[in-house]
């Protein structure tokens, strides 16, 4: 209905400026009770109509997103595609229109969307799967919740992403379920740890998620190719596909990064890592805490806490 009102509005734009104030007056008028007709609503809806004049794509995915969802695109993605990138995600990931906002400020379609990602997915696996791996993979990867600090290391990184395991997951996107950090493996009698282990429900797969706190090394992607090997080895089953490894670092040369990954058989990603200098405060504060997450769920769930 909003576009049709939009199209309308169009057809008619050579009665001036001024035909948008007189139908807003007019709506008022006859239809006292009526909401959503206001001059600024209106200009919305030409502009909606401008922008996608094809009734069909309006009609999917668009009509299933909230009008407020639309709006907030209209402010803030000027550009047609990246409009209905962020309309397909919101969809696939049901956010609201706050975390919709947190992602377009911290720009996600140019860290996911855009090809600016090393890894070597379409080599090793069979699609679809890299095609959905190479989808899942960002550059950088942003964790607005953990302070930057002057010589902070992995380890509290690390300690920081559990500790905030819900925000975490939301940066990682759909599908990932936590399996654990640190996460021991022996191997010929000694004792190796993985940084963070990750289930991602999509792709069907575990994901070995390493930090360093460094510039790319070859020799990084060398030590996740063992423990992927390993993962494969002894914690895949037989319905699981073959283990993803994502090497996360605090600079990432592309070229340097994929002739490491060249002769890597296994699945692997290498990208950059930004802690919470890179969002503005008020971005920040739109997302709901972990505690407010893990509240609500057992609220719903009606779970007792344990002393």
């Amino acid at each position: 209905m909003y576009w049709n009102i939009g199209k309308v509005i169009i057809e008619n734009s050579t009665w001036g400026n001024k035909f948008i104030d007189n139908l807003a007056r007019d709506i008022k008028l006859e239809f006292p009770n009526a909401t959503g007709y206001s001059v600024r609503n209106l200009k919305y809806m030409r502009k909606f109509a401008e922008m996608f004049p094809e009734v069909e794509i309006v009609q999917a995915p668009l009509a299933q997103l909230t009008w407020y969802h639309l709006q907030l695109l209209m402010d803030k993605v000027p550009d047609r595609a990246m409009y209905l990138w962020y309309a397909d995600k919101t969809l696939d990931n049901g956010w609201s229109r706050n975390i919709l906002l947190h992602q377009v400020g911290i720009k996600l379609y140019e860290r996911q969307a855009i090809e600016d990602k090393a890894a070597n997915f379409e080599r090793i696996l069979p699609s679809p799967q890299s095609e959905l791996a190479q989808e899942t993979l960002k550059n950088p990867y942003v964790f607005d919740f953990i302070e930057v600090k002057e010589g902070i290391i992995e380890r509290e990184i690390e300690r920081e992403l559990v500790a905030n395991i819900a925000k975490t997951i939301m940066e990682l996107g759909t599908g990932f379920a936590f399996v654990g950090n640190q996460y021991h493996l022996e191997i010929g009698k000694k004792d190796y740890y993985m940084d963070l282990l990750f289930y991602n429900l999509k792709l069907n797969c575990f994901v070995v998620i390493e930090i360093k706190n460094t510039e790319f090394k070859p020799e990084y992607a060398g030590k996740l190719n063992f423990y992927l090997s390993a993962v494969d080895d002894i914690l895949r089953r037989p319905t699981d596909d073959p283990s993803i490894g994502i090497l996360l670092c605090a600079e990432r040369d592309k070229i340097t990064a994929e002739y490491a990954l060249k002769d890597i058989n296994k699945p692997t990603g290498v990208s950059e890592y930004k802690l919470s200098d890179f969002v503005p405060q008020e971005l920040v504060d739109t997302l709901p805490s972990a505690e407010d997450i893990e509240k609500r769920i057992k609220d719903k769930y009606k779970i007792e806490e344990e002393e």
